[in-house]
């Protein structure tokens, strides 16, 4: 699955845990939301594979179900 920058529209590339837009020079978190009621889900990895759960539905959801919205990584000033 390819990831595309919000803002520009090009591909997000994969750097240090977050993904970078080198056009926009942004950094960028994946955050999946439920299908169902839009609730942020909970990120669960296990043996390699990766699945969400939904607290609002109680539910158990595969990563193909999930919506997905890239959202600007924050930076921590000190």
């Amino acid at each position: 699955m390819e990831n595309y920058c919000p803002e520009c529209g090009k591909e997000l590339v994969w750097n240090n845990g977050h993904y970078f837009c080198e056009s926009c020079e942004k950094a960028y978190v994946k955050q999946a939301f439920c299908n169902v009621c839009g609730a942020e889900l909970e990120k669960l990895r296990a043996c390699g594979a990766v699945n969400y759960f939904c607290n609002s539905c109680n539910e158990l959801k595969s990563k193909s179900s999930a919506s997905y919205v890239f959202e600007e990584q924050k930076t921590v000033s000190e």
